[in-house]
């Protein structure tokens, strides 16, 4: 069996799950009839990408169990996600938060297994990374739909797609970017910030200055790797890592 073909038969029964999840938050949360389709949906489609691009960037014949826990991740994400086409209420602002924390604790449980069974690859990386960017607009999303802050927490949550899209306007813009701490610590802090800013007992002036404190950390993480574009677009050696 293909790699692409290992990875549908381990994500259908994470997208049985998913939809069995968002149906019974659905029930107890007495949430819309759209919230189930809606997260299916968005399961499905998450799925369907990761196919698309698992052959080419992923050089093993095994699909590895980090790349399971990151669908397990995604699954989450979805049920997540849903929840930012309902009504604010304090219940579906709890859920969200016991959600998203998960998902956040997770994210290193996927790293840690793909080096430790040596199945780290260019699609776990990216699959991690993409599923990190949505965690952060979801949240985003959230904590503004809710009224813990105004419309600009929405900007952290749009950075890493106005980044894609600066890609496309600017060929410099494209070019490799080696990770770094700096960034993997600012995204934590940030998705830490919006959680925290979510909580239904986190009254609005205190809601709205850790969204602020972090999302300007966010911007400022963004702002330096732009300049490490800038400063490596006519060297041969590439973008310094840093």
């Amino acid at each position: 069996m293909s790699v692409r073909g290992r990875l549908l038969v381990a994500g259908l029964p994470v997208l049985l799950g998913t939809t069995l999840t968002a149906a019974l938050a659905g029930q107890r949360l007495a949430l819309s009839g759209a919230y189930v389709p809606a997260v299916a949906l968005v399961a499905a489609a998450g799925l369907a990408i990761a196919a698309a691009g698992v052959r080419a960037h992923h050089p093993f014949s095994r699909l590895g169990p980090a790349n399971v826990v990151t669908l397990v991740r995604g699954g989450l994400l979805a049920v997540l996600a849903g929840l930012a086409g309902e009504g604010p209420a304090v219940a579906i602002a709890w859920m969200a938060v016991v959600m998203g924390t998960t998902i956040a604790v997770l994210d290193g449980a996927d790293g840690f297994l793909a080096r430790r069974t040596r199945l780290a690859s260019a699609f776990g990386a990216r699959f991690d990374m993409e599923l990190d960017a949505v965690l952060m607009l979801v949240l985003s999303i959230l904590v503004w739909r809710h009224g813990k802050a105004g419309a600009w927490v929405l900007l952290g949550g749009l950075l890493r797609y106005l980044f894609v899209l600066a890609g496309w306007l600017m060929a410099w813009m494209r070019a490799p970017l080696s990770p770094t701490m700096r960034g993997k610590a600012v995204a934590v802090v940030h998705i830490i910030g919006v959680l925290v800013a979510l909580g239904p007992i986190i009254p609005w002036p205190l809601s709205a200055s850790a969204a602020a404190l972090t999302s300007g950390l966010l911007v400022w993480s963004f702002a330096v790797d732009v300049g490490r574009l800038w400063r490596g677009r006519n060297s041969p050696q590439g973008v310094e890592s840093r």
